[in-house]
């Protein structure tokens, strides 16, 4: 299928992804998972929890192969790459440089937000992903976005809310502070919720006409994005076509929800229904979340 792995699509935590095709001619995407002593943990955490779902923004596992240590996991094949690749509204971009306007992210992240909402609610076992972070977000030929490497995941049944984990689980910068600081809470699906807002503010922040600005700054990023808005905002628009007057407002808005999304308490975040619910807003209608509730946990800088 992969012509003795001759292309090599990326490497991630868990082993290296090659490009492949079936003998139809279908494209594939095929993970070689590492050698490792874990009983292969990682493995049987990716088919069991993807291997139970059906969704327009969750990669598909065509199958796996199994021969004594050897694991792979055969997908489709995304075209477009993960999410980390792209810049959000550069307007001139260098020679191989990807870049997203900033409508395209917008309709990227509400699909990625539709995606975990059935990962938590629509399975029959609820999927905690517990790895949401832009490099474990696929594009598909419309740019459809996919939710992918399922190695960290965990299953609860319905009726549980709560999850036992053995450890800190996760990317730094997107974990949520429950994770390894045990005194904030449970770990739920609200950790993921606050992956995905710190996602939101990563992309956000991944633009080349702010990306210098940022360098400078040596607060942690959410703190510097919430005392700046205004000026962030207004940066957004640098380069665009006037006519685009409404893109400030899309960033304050994708802003306001990542904001939420970062509560340091879980019950202080909102469900990725309600999150789905906020994109349904006007922006006049969304307000920020206190600033302390947002920006006082000292994790690392994601930009």
């Amino acid at each position: 299928m992969t012509k003795s792995f001759a292309h090599t699509l990326g490497k991630g935590g868990y082993g290296i992804v090659y490009k492949g095709s079936l003998s139809d001619g279908s494209e594939i995407a095929v993970k070689m998972l590492e050698d490792t002593k874990d009983d292969a943990e990682d493995f049987i955490n990716e088919v069991v929890s993807i291997g139970r779902t059906s969704h327009i923004n969750v990669v598909t596992l065509l199958g796996l192969c199994l021969h004594r240590s050897k694991r792979a996991l055969v997908y489709e094949y995304m075209p477009n790459g993960s999410l980390d690749k792209y810049a959000v509204g550069v307007v001139d971009t260098v020679q191989g440089e990807k870049s997203l306007s900033w409508e395209k992210l917008y309709e990227i992240l509400v699909g990625i937000a539709q995606g975990l909402d059935y990962l938590h609610r629509w399975c029959n076992h609820r999927v905690v992903h517990l790895d949401i972070k832009p490099q474990n977000i696929l594009l598909d030929q419309d740019f459809r976005p996919k939710i992918s490497d399922f190695g960290l995941a965990k299953l609860c049944k319905p009726k549980e809310s709560k999850i036992s984990i053995g450890g800190a689980r996760g990317t730094i910068g997107y974990m949520a502070p429950e994770v390894f600081w045990r005194h904030h809470g449970a770990v739920t699906t609200k950790s993921d919720v606050y992956s995905y807002g710190m996602l939101i503010l990563q992309m956000v922040g991944a633009r080349e006409n702010t990306n210098a600005s940022m360098q400078t700054v040596s607060k942690y990023f959410p703190e510097w994005l919430y005392d700046n808005l205004n000026q962030f905002c207004g940066a957004a628009t640098e380069g665009i076509d006037s006519r685009n007057t409404c893109i400030s407002e899309v960033a304050r808005k994708l802003v306001t929800i990542g904001f939420w999304c970062i509560q340091s308490t879980p019950e202080d975040r909102p469900s990725m229904s309600e999150v789905i619910d906020m994109f349904d807003r006007s922006m006049h209608e969304l307000q920020l979340p206190p600033r302390m509730s947002c920006c006082g946990i000292d994790n690392p800088s994601i930009v």
